[in-house]
């Protein structure tokens, strides 16, 4: 067997940056979640005006509260931006500082979510009242799932700098909760546009 053959089947170990498998899983995970959204979107499209003689948009959301619920989630984005800031500049005190502001923020949305889906049932516009409603609930309440996932996550995340600092497997760590963070927030940016700003209308 000459040299040449030799190399072509010898198996010669492969050098990965360390956490490229990560990130790569991660953007997978987030286009994959993208999919499904879109899938979520596509059908509030088709049902948002089949209403079965109930309740429509205008009679039942609140623009005004649902503004102050998109502020807290914008902040909340621009708050997790201060922590990843702190964590380049390697302050591990300023990054637990701005991850507990954005998971109060956080926090704030979802209360304010809840408080929305309970009145809504309350009234007698549940889930099961309409398809309009039924694609409402899903979609919103998927997204407001992620958020408590976040949130979750975030919560796991202060702890773990809390113990080990910002070694390079939390600042990996904190990195995918970023893009996942910022990723709802172009979601709910387009439940807003989509669900209620145009269901005003």
């Amino acid at each position: 067997m000459s040299m040449t053959t030799r190399d072509f089947w010898q198996t010669e170990p492969h050098h990965h940056e360390e956490g490229a498998s990560t990130n790569i899983g991660f953007w997978v995970y987030l286009m994959s979640d993208c999919l499904m959204f879109a899938v979520l979107f596509a059908t509030f499209g088709v049902l948002h005006g089949n209403y079965a003689a109930g309740p429509g948009p205008k009679d039942l959301f609140d623009l005004k509260l649902v503004a102050v619920n998109t502020a807290m989630l914008l902040l909340s984005s621009i708050t997790y931006g201060f922590a990843m800031l702190a964590m380049m500049q390697d302050n591990r005190a300023g990054t637990l500082r701005w991850l507990g502001i954005t998971l109060v923020f956080g926090l704030c949305f979802l209360g304010i979510e809840l408080y929305e889906f309970r009145h809504m049932i309350h009234e007698g516009a549940g889930p099961q009242r309409s398809a309009f409603l039924s694609a409402f609930f899903t979609l919103v309440g998927t997204h407001g799932l992620h958020v408590t996932f976040g949130s979750v996550w975030l919560v796991t995340l202060m702890v773990q700098v809390s113990k080990h600092g910002l070694i390079a497997a939390n600042r990996r760590r904190l990195m995918c909760l970023s893009l996942f963070w910022h990723f709802l927030d172009v979601i709910w940016i387009g439940v807003f546009t989509l669900v209620y700003l145009l269901g005003m209308i």
